[in-house]
């Protein structure tokens, strides 16, 4: 089983399964394609925008568990 933690970068995440694209979005991470995707980690993302990292990380291995 593939599982996200929050040092991975966010393109690596999206390289895993393009299936998590929704779920970044529903969080209030749209943008994916920016320069900052591709060397941004994930806990820096989620500090930048205010949001819950643990909770994003569960939410994204959750997804992940089902592909199993």
């Amino acid at each position: 089983m593939d599982k996200v933690t929050k040092d991975m970068i966010i393109t690596d995440i999206l390289e895993m399964d393009r299936g998590t694209v929704p779920i970044f979005f529903r969080n209030g991470l749209h943008c994916l394609g920016c320069v900052m995707a591709s060397g941004e980690t994930l806990e820096q993302a989620c500090e930048v925008h205010g949001m819950d990292c643990d909770s994003l990380i569960q939410e994204l291995n959750e997804f992940f568990a089902t592909k199993d």
